[in-house]
């Protein structure tokens, strides 16, 4: 089991990302624009710069959402290979059976 600290801060990250998304989105979009002066562009990067570092995507983890394990989650469960590993063999994944040929 993870710490409770480092999975209630990925959420509170999660949060943040939904919250600023929009405005990232929107200053991005104005930095790649060619025809802008270079001082225009510098302002808009550091308006950028501004907003809080939790804001952006590339710091939120995917974590197992029974265990908050960081490592080997599959996204279209949600969950670590371990739990989903324990949940199919004992029939609590709907859909997901144990192969044998």
């Amino acid at each position: 089991m993870a710490k409770l600290s480092s999975i209630q801060k990925n959420s509170s990250r999660e949060s943040l990302i939904n919250k600023f998304s929009n405005r990232r989105k929107v200053l991005k979009t104005k930095i790649m624009k060619k025809d802008l002066s270079i001082e225009e562009r510098l302002k808009i990067q550091n308006k950028l710069n501004d907003l809080p570092r939790n804001s952006s995507s590339i710091r939120y983890r995917n974590r197992c959402k029974l265990t908050g394990r960081t490592r080997g989650v599959y996204r279209k469960f949600g969950l670590s290979r371990i739990k989903i590993r324990e949940l199919s063999m004992s029939g609590d994944l709907p859909g997901v059976v144990k192969s044998s040929w």
